[in-house]
């Protein structure tokens, strides 16, 4: 099936528009997974089974650590489609509080020698009213996290009121709420990563989960590789004073630098959040800054840059107590996650570990403790 499915991207798929290729391959999924038993039948076989990657996490039980990134299912049209194929929760979104088009067409692009992703795609998505109807007429299935963003046409001093709407109507359906800052594609939306704005962000969306009965539902935060060093340390400072669940690290960069596909090409993609392969390194830099300051007081998730699973054990020693893909499973083909998963037992196993939850953390450094000196007699 790996070997069917690099023939035919590398044939087809490669050739086609990569939006277009998104939209039939889920069509797809959604279709073979709509007929009675088959999802079942799917997550059976490909879903995460060995009891070693069992996860608590978010006062959750997650199957395995394995989850589809924000971005893939955008209107929350099949979490169990994407369960099916051995994710072990689903993120969608980024859902904002109306409906909006997103960018103009085409606006996401292969870079295959980088085995990347560019995308302007702008939060494309139906408005939370709708997403909200639809998760209210699912069936039961995956864990579900929501992630949440700025509608394009709200001022940023509105930003505030904007996600606490689409908090009130989606914190029903969720099994944890993330507050997405750092899309490079909403213009002045990353501003918002700054302490002094993303505050108010918090405070009400925090008062809109409480206001919908769901003032336990964890809330976490997703933040952009291309921050500072200190400005990461900003966000995980505040994530402690604040008591916030989570930080997802991390989102698309803009950089372009180091990349091997020929500078016309990447030219011809134009701008954009690139993901995928060339984000691995700044994504655990960031991981490991955020591990270091907050240690495991805070659920760290890690994205960017998985395609092994020695990437995602890596992140795991780092400190994540979850990971997510996108990418890697548009470059390694619907098998992908099962292969993750899989990968990531027999190395818990051979590190000696009952649970993948034992590993986590544990090439990082214990957090300096603070030395209060005693004043001195003379003092």
């Amino acid at each position: 099936m790996t070997v069917f499915y690099q023939v035919l991207f590398s044939s087809v798929l490669r050739h086609m528009d990569a939006e277009k290729v998104h939209k039939l391959s889920f069509a797809a999924l959604r279709g073979v997974t709509a007929v009675p038993g088959v999802a079942e039948t799917m997550e059976r076989v490909l879903g995460p089974s060995e009891p070693e990657l069992t996860v608590q996490a978010l006062g959750r039980e997650f199957p395995g650590p394995l989850g589809m990134a924000a971005g893939f299912d955008k209107n929350a049209e099949s979490p169990r489609g994407l369960a099916a194929l051995g994710f072990g929760y689903v993120e969608v979104g980024t859902v904002t509080a109306h409906p909006q088009p997103g960018n103009p067409k085409p606006r996401l692009f292969r870079l295959v020698a980088d085995r990347a992703i560019v995308n302007r795609m702008g939060f494309n998505n139906e408005g939370s009213a709708l997403v909200a109807e639809r998760l209210h007429h699912q069936r039961k299935g995956p864990l579900v996290g929501i992630n949440i963003g700025k509608t394009k046409v709200t001022p940023e001093a509105e930003a505030p009121a904007d996600y606490a709407l689409s908090a009130l109507r989606l914190a029903p359906y969720a099994d944890y709420m993330v507050i997405n800052v750092s899309s490079p594609n909403t213009p002045g939306l990353r501003n918002l990563q700054g302490v002094e704005q993303l505050l108010p962000l918090v405070t009400a969306v925090r008062e809109s989960l409480a206001e919908a009965g769901r003032p336990e539902l964890p809330l976490l935060v997703k933040i952009a590789p291309d921050l500072a060093d200190e400005d990461v340390d900003a966000v995980a400072d505040l994530a402690l004073a604040e008591g916030l669940d989570g930080i997802i690290a991390t989102n698309t960069t803009i950089s372009r630098a180091g990349l091997d596909t020929p500078d016309v090409e990447v030219e011809e993609a134009g701008a954009g959040g690139l993901s995928g392969a060339p984000l691995k390194e700044r994504s655990l830099e960031v991981l490991r800054r955020l591990r270091a300051k907050v240690g495991d007081r805070v659920t760290l998730v890690a994205v960017g840059g998985i395609e092994t699973p020695e990437d995602a054990w890596a992140r795991i020693r780092a400190g994540a107590t979850l990971v997510q893909g996108y990418t890697g499973l548009i470059y390694g083909g619907p098998l992908w996650p099962r292969r993750i998963h899989r990968g990531l037992a027999r190395l818990v196993r051979a590190a000696g570990y009952r649970s993948i939850q034992e590993a986590v953390g544990s090439d990082a450094p214990a957090p300096a403790l603070k030395v209060v000196q005693e004043p001195s007699e003379a003092s």
